[in-house]
């Protein structure tokens, strides 16, 4: 059986989507931002906190678990600068009571979401996994501390992992079941489609003198289910023993600008956004962009969705929802 901490979450609930399709699949999340309704049925739900030891015990010492895999982090940059104890205690903490149980029970194959926040702001084009991490905020930091301790607990207890580095994960469902659903909602393309679906009255867009071809911000967006997809090859080289410990950028490898995304949501939905140019945000770099050639080589996955084909699908799903 395998365990998703987190798994009623955003990314949490599709990877599960794809996982109860080959394996047997136990969901822990306390729902403080997850949904229940979200999490596929043929999975087990188990409402809990992975930083209560309880909790964790009560899974463990009843379900015969082989491997984990880890959503369940809290992850608005903004909120963990004014409010860094949460993200130490839960990102950090949470997660060593998770690696503490899971090595009492023997089971050694863990998955991590990690961020493209580890890197900070990177002085290069194109981010690779060799790119210097030098994360800016307590976000970055809580999630590059996990990954040196997993580190430490390889070579300690005989911990296989697979760090999977996101980019900006977007979309929806391809049945339009499950969305990207927050609150408060602090990224891009739902930001947008929530102000053409009428809920929102403008979109700010944070500075447009960058150094970049329109002035705006360029980021890499990769839909959600290929992230899933992602999760679900490098549970695949665990359990086969292809990977004992390995860390991959998840990327489109193509960048593209605020403005971009706003033209490309207009062209999908048919409607005009009322766009509000704003100063910059501290912290943000003109250009994040990944590489996943390092996993492409290595295990086969490239982003196979563009740009079009995320904002489509998340159209889909907001068409849907109550605001």
């Amino acid at each position: 059986m395998i365990l998703v901490v987190g798994g009623a979450g955003y990314i949490g609930s599709h990877l599960v989507k794809e996982l109860v399709a080959k394996e047997q699949v136990i969901v822990l999340d306390n729902l403080s931002t997850g949904h229940r309704e979200a999490v596929d049925e043929k999975a087990i739900f188990v409402e809990g906190n992975l930083g209560y030891e309880k909790d964790l015990e009560g899974v463990f010492s009843k379900y015969p678990i082989k491997a984990v895999m880890h959503f369940a982090a809290n992850s608005l940059v903004g909120e963990s600068v004014v409010d860094p104890i949460k993200y130490y205690e839960n990102n950090v903490g949470a997660t060593l009571t998770l690696l503490r149980t899971m090595i009492k029970y023997s089971v050694t194959n863990f998955i991590f979401s990690s961020t493209a926040a580890t890197y900070g702001i990177p002085d290069v084009d194109i981010i690779d996994e060799s790119t210097a991490t030098n994360p800016i905020n307590p976000y970055g930091r809580s999630k590059l501390m996990i990954e040196q301790i997993l580190a430490d607990y390889a070579k300690a207890y005989g911990l296989n992992y697979v760090v999977l580095r996101y980019f900006n994960a977007a979309g929806a469902f391809e049945s339009a079941a499950i969305g990207e659903s927050h609150d408060p909602e602090t990224h891009l393309i739902p930001i947008v489609l929530q102000h053409l679906a009428g809920v929102r009255e403008k979109v700010s867009v944070f500075g447009s003198d960058y150094d970049t071809p329109d002035g705006t911000c360029i980021r890499d967006y990769i839909h959600v289910t290929d992230l899933a997809k992602a999760h679900m090859v490098a549970l695949d080289s665990l359990l086969n023993g292809t990977n004992k410990t390995a860390t991959y950028n998840l990327g489109n490898g193509l960048g593209y600008s605020v403005k971009e995304v706003i033209e490309t949501c207009e062209q999908v939905t048919g409607l005009k956004a009322n766009v509000e140019m704003a100063d910059r945000r501290e912290g943000d770099p003109a250009r994040l962009v990944a590489s996943s050639e390092k996993i492409h080589s290595e295990l086969g996955w490239k982003a196979e969705r563009n740009l079009q084909t995320i904002i489509q699908s998340a159209w889909n799903w907001h068409k849907n929802q109550k605001y």
